[in-house]
């Protein structure tokens, strides 16, 4: 799967660099017994609909022109905004998201857990620092950064 999202990748980073968009994600995925390819952009005040079809349409004509097909199987392509709940991958994304609410996943559990939500306090280049409510402490924890699988900003209620 990682050749077809390299492929995705390389088609639309052109595209998205014309109209100063940002590439977040590619994932080509199958759920049941279909396949999606899910390509998730942004930029700064945000992306819309009209934007994301535009994109479609040209990371399709791309995605038709190539000989012999990258993805012989039929799928579903999706464009989207990562939504408020975005992913945070690079480290621009970490840097952004100081001071923000997030959900940190765990490859392995610290204090017994394998999921935080906090603020994003601090972000250095082995650790990422959160501070997350328990009952009624506060409490700062440093996480090291190998053992993050997934990090996204959150929606706190």
């Amino acid at each position: 799967m990682s050749i077809v999202v390299q492929t995705v990748t390389d088609l639309v980073v052109p595209i998205l660099d014309s109209k100063h968009f940002e590439l977040v994600e590619v994932e080509f995925v199958k759920e049941g017994k279909s396949w999606f390819l899910r390509v998730f952009i942004d930029k700064e005040e945000g992306i819309d609909i009209e934007e994301c079809a535009w994109v479609s349409e040209m990371l399709s004509e791309k995605l038709d022109s190539i000989d012999p097909d990258p993805i012989p199987q039929a799928y579903f392509l999706e464009i989207s905004s990562p939504g408020a709940e975005r992913p945070l991958k690079k480290e621009k994304d970490y840097e952004k998201a100081v001071g923000s609410f997030v959900h940190l996943s765990l490859y392995q559990a610290v204090d017994g857990e394998k999921q935080y939500e906090g603020i994003l306090e601090a972000v250095e280049a082995e650790t990422l620092t959160l501070t997350y409510r328990i009952k009624t402490r506060t409490k700062t924890q440093t996480f090291e950064r190998k053992n993050i699988a997934k990090a996204r900003l959150a929606i706190q209620f």
